[in-house]
This record gives structure tokens, sequence and C-alpha cells, in this order.
């Protein structure tokens, strides 16, 4: 108890796409720890409420903030809400993302800048919003979720590919410009995980990336949200810039 205590002292984190799976497991791991919590979802009320009222079981206070992070208005709304809240955001956590299949050349330009804002952009929106306070107290944790994109070139997934070598940019400038005043910045980046799309495309996918796992079997949300929790705690206080795999070995 006295390593959560001196950890959080009751420090809020937000955490974007925060209704189901990653999102979910990490927005629990942190109320564990004692964080108060914001869920973040675009769609699904229901379900970020449910998150809600688990984390609140473990003892601490949650914020349902519905939004569309690919809209910068939305992104400064609910960092606005949570710090009204609860005085800053001390931990962000960026793992909302949209990863459509589509093919470059039929790609239409509305739909290329939707994945941008919604995989990239948003990620510089809410860190603008959150970093004044983090500054203001001396510390700060900055988390952007990426996955196997970060380093594949995906055959009908360009869109994806670009937003997520970007955030892995924006990761490794953000941890040397803000470094020195208590606040680090990290990637992790998932292998395939269960659960995280249930479609036919997706499950061709994941079929074929397991194959490459060593470890013979799919990631579980909970095994990301493990990493997430060490890089926020005081313990990760000396990892910044990086880019931490969580995939089974899988070759990158």
């Amino acid at each position: 108890m006295k390593e959560t205590e001196m950890t959080t002292q009751r420090k809020t984190a937000l955490i974007t796409g925060a209704g189901r799976n990653i999102g979910r497991a990490i927005a629990l791991e942190l109320a564990r720890m004692g964080f108060n919590v914001v869920i973040n979802g675009s769609r699904n009320r229901d379900a970020c409420e449910a998150v809600a009222t688990e984390a609140r079981a473990l003892g601490v206070e949650a914020l349902v903030a519905m939004a569309d992070v690919g809209v910068a208005e939305e992104c400064a709304r609910i960092a606005r809400d949570a710090i009204a809240s609860f005085g800053a955001v001390d931990v962000l956590v960026n793992n909302a993302a949209l990863r459509p299949d589509g093919r470059f050349l039929e790609m239409s330009d509305a739909d290329w800048r939707r994945v941008i804002s919604v995989d990239l952009d948003s990620s510089v929106w809410l860190a603008r919003a959150c970093l004044p306070g983090m500054l203001d107290r001396g510390w700060g944790r900055i988390v952007n979720l990426l996955g196997m994109n970060a380093i594949h070139g995906y055959n009908g997934r360009a869109a994806v590919s670009v937003s997520k070598h970007g955030l892995w940019g924006l990761t490794k400038a953000l941890a040397k410009e803000f470094g020195a005043k208590g606040i680090t910045t990290n990637a992790v980046s998932p292998g395939p995980i269960a659960g995280e799309r249930d479609d036919e495309a997706a499950h061709h996918h994941i079929a074929s990336m397991i194959s490459r796992v060593p470890v013979g079997r799919l990631g579980q949300p909970h095994e990301i949200a493990a990493v997430v929790s060490m890089l926020v705690s005081n313990g990760g206080a000396f990892v910044n810039g990086q880019m931490i795999q969580v995939n089974g070995g899988a070759e990158t």
C-alpha cells in the first residue's frame, strides 16, 4: 500500500478508448493502483459507465468523458472536464484508434484524414491540453499505444501505419523535450491481442500473425495493462522515449 500511495497520491489518469479491451484493462489496472480514472469512449456510453462502475468499486473516483477524439474541440473538452473534476491529468494514455482495411488508391481524402485525426492528431491535442498541468506539478506520464503497425507497413492499412509511425516520432520528441521536467513519454506496441476485433478481416489477419508469435497464442489485454502500469509508476521514472513491444516475441 505504501508503494501505491507514493506512486499515485490520488493522481488522475485519462485513458482514451477505454470502454473495452486494452483500454478497459488499462483503466482498471490504473484504478487498482489508486489512480482516479477518466474513461473516454466515442459511442458506447453503457460500456464506459460499466468500466467506471468497476473502477469506483476499487475505491477511486471515475469520470466518463464521451467524445470523438478525432475532433480537436472534443479533445479539449474532455481534458477541461477532467481538469475541472480532478485538478489535473497526471497520466495520459492515448489508446483510441481506428484500424480500417482499404486499398491505398481507393481511400478518399476524408477517410485518410479521419484515421490520421483519431490515431495521431488526438494524441497531439490531448498532450497539449494535459502537459501544462503536468509541468505545474513536476510529474507526468504519457503512454502512446502503437501496435505492430508502427513497425510494419501493412498491406491495406497505409493510413494506420503512417499514423502509428508518427505517434512513435511524437513519443520520442516529447520524451526529449519534457523528460527533464519529471514527465516521461513512452510507447507500448502490442502484438495480436485477443478480443480487439471480431470480424472476418481481423480473424484472417490474426491467423496470419499468430504463426509468427513464438509463444503460440494471442496476447491478453491485461498483459498490455501490466506494462502500462509499470511505465506510469514511480518505478518507471527512468524509462523514457522507449517503445516496449508486448508481442510474444514476434519478429519485427
